[in-house]
């Protein structure tokens, strides 16, 4: 029995814990070491003082089959502080260190044999950029919002301006005329946009007895146009013939086939269209109103 005590004493872990020297000045330095006399399924503590702070740990080293962890430690304070047991696990076991008493002492001073010297004032710091960064950061946005709105409000409405093209409205007949060549020079009907030929040629004519009567031309069908025509010249208002409204009468039944009909006319009745066109034009005027009649 004897045998078997001392030995399981002896293959025990064993925990120590030792301090360079157990009194230090304020601010003084110096280390604390634990040492477990054996190194598988070791368990060091997480240190908690008070009074004392701890400034830096080693790593953990092993030396003859001995686990060792130092600190180093200090104290800001004056006084007597412990350093407390703590707590290693070895093999699943619990073991306890001593705990350390540690007296941090004043540095005494003799003021008799120190020269004093007036109190300074308060030096300010220098500048540095974090100081003007919001400053800084406010102005590029103040100058970004100030640019956007010169290039948007000033240069960029002047530049519109003068690319935006000026366009003198021509009167009735000139811009009726001037549409029926323009008309001309796109070949329409010579490359078989016979249908595009006469949708062009009948809004030409509708835009200038629009512009000419001041009646809604584009919105009336044929037979309206006519009827109205007829009315006006009835009333004596128009200056044309019953010739110049038959000619009309013809030319919109007949573009009134080829777009909706699929109607396909000769090229000598194509070019006989174009002519009654700019003859309706020339011969279809709103006859002019007297003084007395104005009144």
């Amino acid at each position: 029995m004897f045998f078997l005590v001392t030995f399981g004493f002896a293959q025990n872990p064993v925990v120590n814990s030792q301090v360079e020297t157990s009194s230090i000045r304020i601010g003084e330095q110096f280390q604390f070491k634990i040492s477990v006399n054996g190194t598988e399924n070791v368990i060091l503590p997480k240190m908690v003082l008070k009074g004392l702070e701890i400034i830096d740990s080693a790593k953990v080293d092993t030396i003859n089959n001995m686990l060792i962890q130092k600190y180093i430690l200090t104290g800001f304070d004056s006084g007597a502080f412990y350093i407390p047991q703590q707590q290693v696990f070895v093999r699943n076991q619990a073991y306890f260190t001593d705990s350390l008493l540690i007296n941090v002492a004043t540095v005494e001073i003799d003021t008799t044999k120190i020269k004093k010297y007036p109190i300074k004032s308060i030096k300010s710091e220098p500048y540095v950029f974090d100081d003007f960064k919001m400053y800084i950061y406010l102005l590029l946005a103040a100058l970004a919002i100030i640019g956007f709105w010169i290039y948007y409000f000033v240069i960029r409405k002047r530049k519109v301006q003068e690319e935006k093209p000026l366009y003198k409205m021509l009167p009735p007949f000139e811009e009726a005329i001037y549409k029926l060549n323009e008309l001309d020079s796109k070949l329409l009907w010579q490359n078989n946009h016979v249908k595009e030929y006469y949708s062009e040629l009948t809004e030409i004519v509708r835009n200038y007895i629009e512009r000419e009567m001041q009646v809604p031309a584009l919105e009336k069908t044929t037979d309206e146009i006519i009827e109205m025509l007829r009315d006006f010249q009835n009333a004596n208002t128009i200056n044309t013939s019953k010739e110049t409204i038959k000619k009309l009468k013809e030319l919109l039944q007949e573009a009134d086939l080829v777009k909706f009909a699929k109607s396909k006319p000769m090229s000598i009745e194509i070019e006989e269209d174009r002519k009654d066109a700019q003859e309706i034009i020339s011969n279809l005027k709103p006859k002019p109103i007297k003084k007395d009649e104005l009144e």
